[in-house]
């Protein structure tokens, strides 16, 4: 496929195209750790969750969280996940999804047991309820300077984010640039971008869907390679769990980070290969 011009620049060059600081600091992140890769890290424990998370942090520039699946959750674990970002120098994603009315997801967002925006550099969003579940969250999170996602693609096989629902998601980030820093998708939005009128507008993309040994994994999810998702496909992230650390529980630390650096590596290089002269 034809990708844009801004997709051959450097990451620490893109961070200029930029004005949301959670954009600008994952990028400038990227180019620094040499690392394109964001591990999910979906368990039930949070001896679990920590643990995983120190393993791949030296790998990441950025840790995705659910925290909401934890069993034992206490305030105490935001505390150890901040404290390992500044120690591995990494950013979080809150696979959050919020999908209701502005006033909803803006409560949601900053209040209740888990406080997402205080922690959460980036979270993300169906597109479903319309431009103002973008316009609470963006009262919560811009004065914090956070970043919000849009889901316009899923990995899931028979996804309905697709067609006019994926080009709809992409007119709402380009309608609100200042807080909206990309997608959630399995390609570039670009075509969608343009049809639209913004040709050459950069937004990031973030895949899920990443795998080295496995093309799915029984349940719907559908697996390709990193190679495929930034080289050819001109994604910016690649997002992988279970390929790193399997379920989580009894933990060979140094199996998951060997796996973790052999997912940065291989992200890295399908990178430096799309930017190459």
């Amino acid at each position: 496929m034809t990708l844009p011009d801004f997709a051959r620049q450097t990451y620490a060059q893109r961070a200029g195209n930029f004005s949301n600081a959670a954009a600008k600091q994952l990028l400038d992140t990227m180019e620094r750790k040499q690392s394109n890769l964001c591990v999910s890290v979906d368990v039930t424990k949070s001896s679990d969750f920590i643990s995983v998370i120190e393993a791949v942090g030296p790998y990441v520039a950025l840790i995705k969280t659910h925290i909401d699946v934890l069993d034992d959750f206490q305030p105490s674990v935001i505390d150890a996940l901040t404290a390992l970002g500044e120690k591995h120098d990494f950013l979080i994603f809150e696979d959050r999804k919020f999908a209701d009315i502005g006033n909803t997801v803006g409560l949601q967002y900053s209040s209740g047991i888990y406080k997402i925006a205080s922690w959460s550099h980036i979270t993300n969003a169906h597109t479903v309820p319309g431009p103002s579940v973008v316009t609470g969250l963006a009262s919560v999170g811009l004065p914090l300077g956070r970043g919000l996602l849009l889901l316009a693609e899923m990995s899931t096989k028979g996804s309905l984010a697709t067609g006019d629902y994926t080009k709809s998601s992409v007119r709402m980030a380009l309608d609100h640039p200042e807080f909206v820093i990309g997608f959630i998708a399995q390609s570039r939005m670009d075509s969608a971008a343009a049809q639209l009128g913004y040709a050459g507008k950069d937004l990031l993309v973030l895949t899920p869907g990443v795998g080295l040994d496995s093309r799915g994994d029984g349940k719907g999810q559908q697996y390709r390679t990193p190679k495929e998702v930034v080289e050819e496909s001109g994604c910016d992230v690649i997002i992988v769990g279970r390929g790193i650390y399997g379920d989580g529980r009894n933990l060979d630390v140094a199996d998951v980070r060997a796996k973790a650096e052999r997912y940065r590596t291989k992200g890295w290089l399908a990178y430096r290969n799309r930017i190459a002269p």
